[in-house]
């Protein structure tokens, strides 16, 4: 038999009963759209999660009272009970790090209100930092300078400034060298940030840095817990031996009885990236699931459909039979209609999918990137739901005795 007219055959079939072959193809649709926007949120996160939040770098560590990417509420509840990393623990690590080339403390508080003249700006992100955090982070200035250790010493009102706060506050003026009040608090800005866009539809471009010395004095000493920052040394000393030194210098400087667990945590771009696929590829499977539900739905309805066909063509098939078709030629006719059927619903499956994934994207900023072999996937997952529902269909049609089938009336 003629494939391509078996194909032109089954295409007429199914454009004689249009809505039928559409409400047929619903689930498959559903299906296969559900698994291709996942994968394309799931693969677009993992990209920005990489490149943005967890990009430390493959020689830089960070030790925290808690780990930046906490799972176990058990773990999260006990690590409430330590006690804050402090500047007497930078100094520690910092003079005790002999493999690092950088070390570095930071603090941040995410509703700070910034006000320049008569303008304001709310939910700023205010970072107290050693000058050393920029090196380890790669921060870029698009003007100014950045932070030094004259600003931490002397604790000067200093502040470097994300884009948001020039854009929203300064203009059309020249922001460096103007003051401005960050929580009743005057400084001067001496540089501004290169622009970051946004994600999630959240900015990343409304901050302030200051000298953490500053940030202590304004914010209070006990206000939260230190976060300290290291970079392996460049001249071949491995991230681990760096660590190690760390961590050795750490719980000393606290005081870990030996063989007790650290009372902090260390993470790793690593270890943080590893956190992170464990969380999204549990959330990709659970919905992976839900998808194989409505794909198996939609092949129920499919082999349904098919069979009331197989019944309204009774006499068709009978005519075929006995003008000489073999039953594997009824076969593969009605094998061909239900993967066509299904084919169609993967197609726009992967449409409608890809197309809500990019129109999530436009609206509020959430990353995404559309893979190839997810589309692939998607069409052969289809394709084989059809093969699958369709065998029994098309076996029931190849059977059909061809005199008792001449005699078949509707």
């Amino acid at each position: 038999m003629n494939i391509v007219e078996a194909i032109r055959v089954a295409l007429q079939s199914l454009w004689a009963n249009k809505l039928r072959s559409v409400l047929s193809t619903l689930a498959i649709v559903i299906g296969v759209a559900a698994v291709i926007a996942v994968v394309t949120f799931v693969a677009g996160i993992d990209g920005y999660v990489s490149g943005k939040i967890f990009n430390l770098g493959a020689d830089v560590f960070i030790m925290s009272k808690l780990s930046p990417v906490e799972t176990s509420v058990d773990h999260f509840l006990e690590t409430e009970k330590r006690k804050n990393i402090d500047m007497e623990d930078y100094q520690a690590v910092l003079e005790a790090c002999s493999h690092c080339d950088y070390v570095g403390a930071a603090l941040r508080n995410n509703t700070g209100h910034v006000k320049y003249a008569e303008q304001g700006i709310n939910d700023t992100t205010v970072q107290g930092i050693t000058p050393s955090m920029a090196p380890i982070y790669d921060t870029d200035l698009t003007a100014g300078r950045m932070l030094t250790e004259t600003d931490l010493d002397n604790r000067a009102p200093v502040a470097v400034i994300g884009t948001d706060i020039v854009e929203h506050l300064m203009a059309g003026v020249d922001p460096l060298g103007k003051e401005i009040r960050v929580d009743g608090w005057t400084y001067q800005v001496i540089g501004v940030g290169k622009k970051k866009g946004k994600t999630l539809g959240q900015t990343l471009d409304n901050y302030v840095m200051i000298p953490i010395t500053v940030y202590l004095k304004q914010y209070g000493a006990h206000s939260a817990s230190i976060r300290i920052s290291g970079k392996a040394s460049a001249a071949g000393a491995s991230l681990d031996e760096a660590v190690d030194e760390a961590r050795v210098a750490l719980r000393a400087h606290r005081h870990d009885r030996p063989g007790a667990e650290d009372s902090f945590d260390i993470e790793t771009n690593a270890s943080l990236l590893s956190i992170w696929k464990d969380f999204s590829s549990t959330f990709f499977m659970a919905t992976i699931g839900v998808a194989c539900v409505a794909l198996v739905v939609g092949g129920i309805v499919i082999m349904n459909i098919m069979l009331v066909a197989v019944t309204e063509r009774t006499r068709e098939i009978g005519i075929r039979k006995a003008l000489g078709a073999r039953r594997d030629d009824v076969l593969v006719q009605f094998l061909i209609e239900s993967v066509t059927l299904s084919l169609i619903g993967g197609v726009l499956g992967v449409i409608l999918g890809a197309s809500f994934a990019l129109l999530v994207t436009a609206l509020i900023g959430m990353p995404s990137a559309i893979k190839l072999w997810a589309v692939a996937a998607g069409l052969i997952v289809a394709a084989s739901v059809g093969v699958f529902f369709g065998v029994y269909p098309a076996r029931k049609a190849a059977m059909l005795d061809p005199i008792a089938a001449l005699r078949f009336e509707m």
